[in-house]
């Protein structure tokens, strides 16, 4: 889970709802781990050259080209520091990184009713960003209306006030040039705007009306209905939606709001009524913080912020999300759809963020299948086996209570089987072996030199400090992070892969053909009655309207033989 995208605010939400680690609110592999801190280097004058190693300070003065240059200052350039120039790329020397986390007392202001607010000035460009995050989200919903929270939040954005009609606000909106986003997620309603700070005081004025008084017009509502609806009907178009949301319920029992789907009946019990009485619940300050970015003085923020809270009524904070009371139970499960390539998941419960084995079950999994192309996964069911092309795993820890981990893969129907023992083998060698030192050291680098990045901008800075506040993080947490990587040692790793690593502890699903994907691949090196005693439990399609069954599960005591 290193390398997690920068908490973007309204990932943040997860991170509230008890799935998310460290990097759960930091940065994604897919997302920008893009640093910001500046290295300190030695002058040119200072620095060793030689035709091998050369600083990359000495290189400086090579990027300062002059505008009126002639043509041939390229080959010029060359021929003045040819000798500078090491004779291969992994030649060149590169300053040590010097970094120090920003520490959220630093940022932290309060306002006279009490709401926290996190301020980063900034006048790199003439743009204020707003975010309100209310605590609470999707664990609140009615049992009889999944879904509430995310409808409510929307609606309140494209919903109108209580005194401007929904067309017309957008109108004003657009004409501020400010755009503004709410969101309802798992764990907190996310309010954000963000203008031209010429504008600021019109686009505040329209932002806190919206707030405070929102319209919920019948119409759009109306809308936004029939278009949830047409999108259900597509719910099992996707294998990897099955997948997914299958996963959940086996994880976190269908009771548990992480699970939550949203149904037609559901969609057709939500009224204006209901939206203002979640809004109110939800929305208001006794839920709050605010963050904010870009060219403003923050003294004035304050004031304007005052203003806007002004007459607010103060509500109770929402409560911290339950823990799930599904029972997990390991074995095989399997979804029958029709493709030619089968996906599938292994995997179980993991461990609270806040757990001793955190940092270790971290590496653990940076090793196994977090870290791409240099995971043991990624080398042996890809690289060498041709199996699958997209392999891995993640190791999510929990916030309230226990979270995840999963190896995942999609694998033609034949070699399902085959994927799936090679995943078993490569746990029991994380159990069996400690990882290497090399191993060890590229998933330290990987974790630590990515750290930067999670500060990567103010608004993902600001991010972190407001999730971690609402979570109850440690304030030294991101000081000694890069510490507790370092600790972390080879028997560490294998103590927690005997813990967390088990394959008779996990489940696997799968969904796919099972009469292709049962029998196993045709050199015989695998099948899938080798798992579980051969005994696999059927998962019917639910009716994507209401989500429940459209057939009775069965139980197989065997797999199909394989075709003659």
């Amino acid at each position: 889970m290193k390398n997690i995208a920068t908490i973007a605010l309204i990932a943040a939400s997860a991170a509230f709802a008890g799935c998310a680690s460290p990097q759960s609110t930091a940065t994604t592999k897919e997302g920008n781990a893009d640093t910001k801190a500046v290295a300190k280097a030695g002058t040119p004058s200072e620095a060793k050259t030689n035709a091998k190693t050369v600083p990359m300070a000495d290189l400086q003065p090579a990027m300062k080209a002059k505008a009126g240059a002639a043509t041939n200052a390229p080959a010029a350039w060359v021929a003045d520091n040819s000798a500078k120039l090491p004779a291969r790329p992994e030649e060149l020397k590169f300053a040590a990184l010097d970094f120090t986390p920003p520490k959220a007392k630093d940022f932290r202001r309060t306002l006279p009713d009490g709401t926290p607010v996190y301020m980063a000035p900034s006048k790199e460009f003439p743009l204020v960003s707003l975010t309100l995050t209310f605590k609470g989200g999707q664990w609140l919903d009615p049992k009889d209306t999944p879904g509430l929270t995310a409808v409510m939040a929307s609606m309140t954005r494209t919903g109108g006030t209580a005194t401007i009609k929904p067309a017309d606000l957008d109108e004003k909106f657009d004409f501020l040039a400010t755009n503004v986003g709410v969101s309802g997620g798992q764990g907190a309603v996310i309010a954000n705007m963000n203008t031209l700070s010429s504008n600021l005081d019109q686009s505040m004025t329209l932002f806190f009306d919206m707030l405070r008084n929102p319209g919920y017009d019948q119409d759009r509502l109306n809308i936004m209905r029939g278009q949830a609806t047409e999108g259900m009907k597509q719910r099992n178009d996707e294998a990897g939606q099955i997948l997914g949301r299958e996963w959940k319920y086996l994880i976190f029992g269908e009771d548990c709001f992480e699970s939550q789907q949203a149904t037609k009946d559901g969609w057709d019990a939500i009224t204006t009524e209901k939206l203002r009485a979640q809004h109110d619940k939800l929305i208001q300050p006794g839920n709050l913080i605010i963050s904010v970015t870009g060219d403003f003085n923050p003294d004035d923020m304050m004031k304007r912020l005052a203003a806007g809270m002004d007459g607010w009524k103060r509500g109770d904070m929402a409560s911290n999300p339950p823990a799930p009371t599904n029972v997990f139970k390991p074995g095989v499960y399997r979804v029958a759809k029709d493709i030619p390539q089968g996906k599938v998941r292994i995997g179980r419960r993991s461990i609270q963020r806040d757990d001793p084995d955190y940092f270790s079950a971290e590496m653990m999994n940076e090793i196994l299948g977090g870290g791409g192309f240099t995971s043991r996964l990624m080398s042996n069911i890809r690289s060498n086996e041709g199996l699958a092309y997209s392999v891995g795993s993640r190791f999510e820890a929990g916030v309230y209570y226990p979270g995840q981990f999963a190896g995942a893969f999609e694998s033609k129907n034949g070699t399902v089987a085959l994927a799936i023992k090679l995943m078993r083998e490569e746990f029991k060698r994380m159990q069996d072996e400690p990882v290497s030192a090399e191993e060890l050291e590229i998933a330290k680098k990987s974790f630590i030199e990515a750290f930067p990045g999670q500060f990567s901008s103010k608004d993902a800075t600001l991010g972190i400090f407001v999730a971690d506040e609402w979570t109850g993080r440690d304030p030294e947490y991101w000081q000694r992070y890069r510490d507790s990587i370092q600790k972390v040692t080879a028997a560490d790793i294998q103590r927690v892969a005997k813990k967390y690593l088990n394959f008779d502890d996990m489940a696997v699903m799968v969904v796919g053909k099972w009469d292709e994907i049962a029998p196993g691949d045709q050199t015989g090196r695998a099948k899938m009655s080798e798992f579980f005693g051969g005994k696999s439990i059927d998962l019917p399609l639910r009716d994507p309207m209401t989500m429940k069954p459209m057939d009775t599960p069965t139980q197989s005591d065997s797999a199909p033989a394989p075709k003659s």
